[in-house]
């Protein structure tokens, strides 16, 4: 029997952009999809209990080899795995390095490249550039939120931190959010701020203003969209939030114990978040370091301490999205999403770009092999 030819599709940043992949309010359509197929159940991630986020590298903060890696603010490599069902019947992995050093070598900070196989052969169909995948799916899970949570009425967005990633999840927003009037922001870095909301109001034709500490723009906020740094986690305080409500944490955020028991939590993927929780309880380097580290770490303090319910009985966007658990369903109500980021997130916006990319002629096709030696 003849061996089978096998080829791979490579696609560049500048070949990702031009198939669509900055296409917020389309990518919102998407994840959509993917969180109605994990409502079903129909997809895998990494771990025996398919739910964990991925694999990362922890270097030494005193490395005993030269050349070796040190620890440092978010020094690492991940490798994101998944499988999703449904029309993308497709499995990847997004494989992530990042070190805040790139940003003085004229690099961005993190570098990402995704791969997509065929679930059933194992081929590789797919090597594309990740950082725009990664960024645009990042905010887009937001604005998912903002289809099945936030108030039909919200008039203001507050976004805390001003960086690519909150531009993103503005974004995301602003897709779904269609009565916004005014876009508030807070970045510890006043000129940061200055130019969001610069950007802002020219995107998106509203008033765009920045706000002077973390009260004022969380005050402001009918949709809360906190996408600052996880090294230095923004303090928000249970009085400081409206009525009617919505928190969408992308970045770190220290939520208070009176906010957090009073509020509807509501998690992108309850499952994963229970595999990060135990692999905290796991981990040599005691619960409480692990939970700092963590987006959603005062949430697990709170369910550990049985201040909160357990992750079993908790509510994922995938459950609201396919019926199974309702949205919102009080104007007063003060709602928070948590997420973490999912690989199958990757895999979806990944398959659509790429089936987006061949339409167009896209691309360049490499080979693996005409026939495997093995």
């Amino acid at each position: 029997m003849a061996g089978k030819r096998t080829s791979f599709l490579y696609l560049n940043e500048s070949e990702m952009i031009r198939a669509g992949v900055l296409d917020s309010k389309h990518c919102v359509d998407v994840l959509d999809e993917m969180f109605k197929l994990i409502g079903q159940g129909d997809y895998i991630m990494g771990g025996p209990d398919r739910n964990e986020h991925g694999i990362r590298i922890y270097f030494p903060d005193h490395p005993q080899f030269p050349g070796m890696p040190q620890n440092g603010p978010d020094r690492r490599f991940m490798a994101m795995v998944g499988y999703l069902g449904g029309r993308f019947h497709t499995a990847g992995c997004k494989w992530y390095g990042s070190n805040v050093a790139n940003l003085s070598r004229g690099l961005p900070r993190s570098i990402l490249m995704v791969t997509l196989n065929d679930p059933d052969t194992c081929e590789p169909i797919a090597f594309m550039s990740g950082n725009l995948i990664s960024g645009t799916r990042t905010g887009c899970v937001p604005g998912v939120g903002t289809r099945y949570l936030a108030s039909p009425a919200a008039e203001v967005c507050s976004c805390i931190g001003a960086g690519p990633i909150s531009r993103s999840c503005l974004s995301g927003i602003m897709a779904e959010a269609h009565s916004i009037k005014k876009i508030c922001v807070y970045d510890i870095r006043q000129e940061a701020a200055e130019e969001f909301a610069k950007w802002a109001g020219t995107k998106f034709g509203v008033e765009a203003v920045t706000c002077a500490s973390t009260e004022e723009v969380v005050r402001a906020g009918d949709i809360i969209s906190v996408a600052a740094s996880k090294i230095k986690p923004v303090i928000v305080k249970n009085e400081w939030i409206k009525e009617g409500s919505l928190i969408v944490t992308t970045g770190g955020c220290q939520l208070d114990e009176a906010y957090l028991t009073s509020a509807r939590i509501v998690f992108d993927n309850p499952l994963m978040h229970k595999a990060y929780m135990q692999d905290a309880h796991r981990s040599a380097s005691g619960v409480d370091a692990i939970y700092a580290s963590m987006l959603a770490g005062c949430v697990y303090k709170l369910i550990d301490a049985g201040k909160l319910p357990p992750l079993d009985e908790a509510v994922g966007l995938g459950d609201i999205a396919v019926g199974k658990a309702p949205g919102r369903t009080a104007e007063k109500d003060r709602i928070l999403l948590e997420t973490s980021g999912m690989p199958v997130e990757d895999i979806a916006w990944g398959y659509e770009i790429y089936r987006q990319a061949k339409a167009m002629g896209l691309g360049q096709e490499l080979l693996l092999w005409d026939e495997s030696y093995m």
